[in-house]
């Protein structure tokens, strides 16, 4: 369980780091972050997979950087149902997809190293 709300925090932290980075891409505060971060999680496992499996051979043909189109329309998807976070289009869903990506992956590894 630990390990899970370790993930959830760092979830939110990088949102937060992204909303700065990326214009277009804004999060009213902390708590909205945790909410917005909660449900990425749940589009990320019961929609995101559906999304993929549906747009397979168009990820095929384009050698797999379709799967950037589809983080994207999942970050745009939380936006729209997210109070407080709010994405402002498809440009700033694609970038922020990629930072948002980056601001994880380099807080995950610097807790792994941590702990």
């Amino acid at each position: 369980m630990p390990n899970f709300i370790l993930t959830w925090l760092l979830t939110a932290i990088a949102l937060i780091i992204t909303a700065y980075i990326v214009p277009g891409f804004e999060i009213a505060g902390f708590v909205a972050a945790l909410i917005a971060a909660v449900i990425l999680g749940l589009v990320n496992a019961f929609i995101r997979p559906l999304l993929v499996m549906l747009t397979l051979p168009v990820t095929i043909l384009t050698l797999g950087l379709f799967l950037l189109v589809i983080n994207a329309i999942t970050i745009w998807l939380v936006g729209a149902v997210t109070p407080g976070f709010a994405v402002a289009g498809f440009l700033p869903a694609l970038i922020g997809s990629i930072i948002l990506t980056i601001v994880s992956s380099a807080l995950s590894l610097l807790t792994s190293r941590a702990i």
